[in-house]
């Protein structure tokens, strides 16, 4: 009898060939060995380059696509993408370390974020690139940075708009707000740009992340452009940016569907020659994160143990969730739900069974799958949790009961 529980979205963006996954077109085992250990990231080239590929042919020739750095900093990919994108957000200056040493034009570079430091402001006047200002004190502060180098700053305003993306699985707008300048204040802030003669490039409004609904980006993305279109009238000079955000979302949990981008693109020509008459000369842009790197990158770790505990299988294995801390659920989840999870070297196999997968940690919040089925395994098989390019290691507490590092792969 077939389940009638819903089911994970197909992870079919790997091949599978003998019933072993393949990355970067070899064998899971030939790569592990590559690697040299286990637990380790593995991010696929091809699948960046196609998804970046599918956007440019699905959104109108008008967009721009930038990458936020924070979901996936690893310099090897921020390097990939920088050669396939039009510009890079950072939040910190260690990310923004990682940016200007990928090649990108710093013109070309945002950095967002609350509670930016003074070293931090410091080094982005210096690099030359755009600071979103994220309050009165941070343009301030910046003002008077620009004054002791002798420059003039490049600023954009981060806009906390007075709505929000519904279904959202992270609400980033929309009543108090740790990020941006509300709306309402954003006038009396532009005004001050202009008094101080900073160099305004325009505005940043993000309501969302993680939404698989696209009617729900199309109403989002339509408030915003309205909300842009009234605020500019406010502006110290002409629009030359215009950052709408993402919020694009990615299946993770059963029951979950690709968002469909067609109406997203649909609606964005549909304003796009609206805008460009309103504010001449305007670039607008895209700035997506784990939409671009999220279904292209797995996580593996080994299996060390298999137990039996009062008629429930484990599969213990040498990774978990100081690694990987999302697929654990704790990293906002409120109801914890299984990642895809596949036994990488036996992805269909023969025999199958229902097991809990846990890491090594001890702490019962150290799940990887639970009461989940898989093919059966054993001590040295591996396994893989899809969707693991975003938010994985560098969200995670590695240091947390000093197991071994993890490493990362671009393949």
């Amino acid at each position: 009898m077939s389940s009638t529980r819903p089911q994970h979205a197909p992870m079919d963006q790997f091949a599978v060939v003998d019933d072993c996954l393949q990355v970067g077109g070899m064998p899971l085992p030939q790569l592990a060995a590559r690697v040299g250990q286990t637990p380790f990231y593995a991010y696929e080239r091809r699948l960046l380059d196609e998804r970046v590929a599918r956007l440019r042919t699905t959104l109108p020739a008008g967009i721009e696509l930038h990458y936020a750095v924070k979901a996936n900093p690893m310099p090897a990919v921020v390097q990939h993408l920088a050669g396939r994108v039009d510009g890079l957000d950072v939040a910190s200056l260690g990310e923004l370390k990682v940016a200007l040493d990928s090649g990108m034009n710093p013109a070309e570079i945002s950095f967002a974020g609350p509670g930016k430091r003074p070293p931090e402001l410091a080094a982005a006047l210096a690099a030359g690139i755009t600071v979103n200002l994220e309050s009165a004190g941070e343009l301030e502060s910046l003002a008077r940075l620009g004054r002791e180098q002798g420059r003039r700053p490049r600023v954009a305003v981060r806009v906390n708009p007075d709505f929000e993306l519904k279904a959202s699985g992270m609400k980033m707008a929309g009543g108090p707000k740790p990020f941006g300048v509300d709306a309402e204040q954003v006038p009396a802030l532009l005004r001050r740009i202009g008094e101080l003669g900073l160099d305004f490039q325009g505005f940043h409004i993000f309501t969302g992340a993680q939404n698989l609904r696209a009617e729900a980006i199309v109403e989002a993305h339509d408030r915003i452009f309205e909300l842009a279109l009234r605020l500019a009238s406010a502006a110290p000079g002409p629009l030359h940016l215009l950052n709408i955000g993402g919020g694009f979302g990615i299946p993770y949990f059963p029951g979950d569907t690709p968002l469909d981008l067609a109406p997203i693109a649909a609606n964005l020509d549909r304003w796009l020659p609206l805008v460009h008459e309103r504010l001449p000369g305007v670039r607008v842009v895209l700035e997506l994160g784990r939409y671009l790197v999220g279904e292209a990158g797995i996580y593996v770790a080994e299996v060390v143990d298999r137990k039996v505990s009062r008629g429930q299988t484990f599969l213990i294995t040498n990774g978990g969730l100081h690694h990987h801390l999302a697929a654990s659920g704790n990293f906002g989840q409120v109801i914890r739900k299984n990642y895809p999870v596949v036994v990488g070297n036996r992805v269909n196999g023969m025999e199958r069974e229902t097991v809990t997968v846990v890491g090594p940690l001890c702490t019962p919040l150290d799940l990887l799958a639970e009461r989940m089925e898989l093919a059966k395994a054993d001590v040295g098989d591996l396994i893989v949790v899809f969707q693991s390019g975003a938010y994985g290691l560098t969200a995670s507490p590695s240091a947390f009961l000093s197991h071994p590092p993890c490493l990362e792969v671009l393949v």
